[in-house]
């Protein structure tokens, strides 16, 4: 395994964007969704398991759609601050994120994932035993339920995206910029909702994109668990926690099938991106080419996802991520 800081190094290489490149991933994400919800709207006519059934594609564009936004908020999509925002912008109407909101947002993700003592902003709620053990038995019950599988992976999902993202609420003390960003995003929304309705009608409308819009976010709530919440994963308070060791141990590689590597935009290639989040995603997979090592650092498959996901408390005696279960019997 190659030292950490020479690893860290080596990575500055792949930062450059290219923009051809980048402009062929918007146009290879934008178009085939484009015509995918067009073939939903059509297929009305003929049943709506059809349009259902269209619906697990068309999510999948929109989930590329919101990685390139991710890529324009760590400015690594394009080589000028300005074209990152901008795309970044419009991207947001489309994925019901308003971009200035989650970046910031985010940016706190990666400068604090997985760090015990500054939890609570960009990241799955995660307890400790002894933090669980602690409360009270109302307290218990609803952290259970928020870790349960309907919430976590369909209704809080449903509620970030077309609730939480409406109002910036939590950023009260952070002035103006939150709220600007996140009232011109509704607005846009408005808008763009107003035309495709005037154009095809509310009832196909909401048949076509509220399906759509509620796997997508299942999806990309279910991404965001699997690259932090899984058994070996690390955590350190602050005093023993450092920015490239949480990168590395505490977001996981997620070994994905090649069509869904593409169709997430390497995002699984989480551990490479926390280590160097300035990597345009379409580099991401030249790095584990080069560093064939990378492969076995926090290695997901499939399966090994569904199995952690009843993973829900951090123990600090074993340095892993248990279940319910697991913590009742020590």
């Amino acid at each position: 395994m190659i030292p950490l800081p020479d690893l860290t190094r080596a990575l500055l290489r792949y930062r450059e964007p290219d923009l051809g490149r980048a402009i062929f991933e918007v146009c290879v994400t934008l178009l085939p969704m484009a015509i995918l919800w067009l073939l939903m709207w059509l297929s009305l006519d003929v049943g709506y398991w059809l349009t259902l059934l269209l619906a697990v594609p068309t999510a999948g564009f929109m989930v590329r759609l919101f990685i390139i936004q991710h890529d324009c908020g760590h400015g690594a999509f394009f080589q000028h601050r300005a074209a990152n925002t901008w795309l970044g912008r419009v991207l947001g109407v489309l994925t019901l994120t308003p971009y200035e909101y989650w970046k910031r947002n985010h940016a706190i993700h990666h400068a604090t994932s997985n760090n015990l003592d500054r939890r609570g902003i960009g990241d799955i709620d995660t307890l400790t035993v002894e933090e669980y053990r602690a409360r009270p038995l109302w307290s218990r019950f609803l952290y259970r339920l928020y870790r349960s599988a309907p919430v976590m992976f369909v209704i809080g999902p449903a509620y970030m995206f077309f609730l939480q993202h409406r109002l910036p609420i939590h950023q009260m003390r952070d002035g103006w910029g939150p709220w600007i960003s996140t009232m011109a995003t509704n607005a846009a929304i408005a808008l763009t909702a107003g035309i495709m309705i005037w154009l095809v009608g509310v009832g196909p409308f909401l048949m076509v994109h509220v399906p759509v819009m509620l796997l997508a976010a299942s999806i990309g709530v279910w991404l965001v668990y699997v690259q932090h919440q899984f058994e070996d994963v690390m955590w350190a308070r602050s005093d023993s926690w450092a920015h490239s060791d949480a990168a590395l141990l505490g977001s996981s590689y997620y070994d994905l099938p090649a069509l869904l590597h593409w169709i997430t935009g390497n995002i699984g290639i989480h551990h490479i991106h926390h280590l160097n989040s300035r990597i345009p995603y379409y580099r991401l997979p030249s790095v584990m080419r080069d560093f064939p090592e990378l492969k076995s650092v926090g290695r997901l498959t499939i399966w090994d996802s569904i199995r952690n996901a009843r993973l829900a408390l951090w123990c600090e005696r074993s340095q892993k991520m248990i279940s319910f279960k697991g913590a009742l019997s020590q």
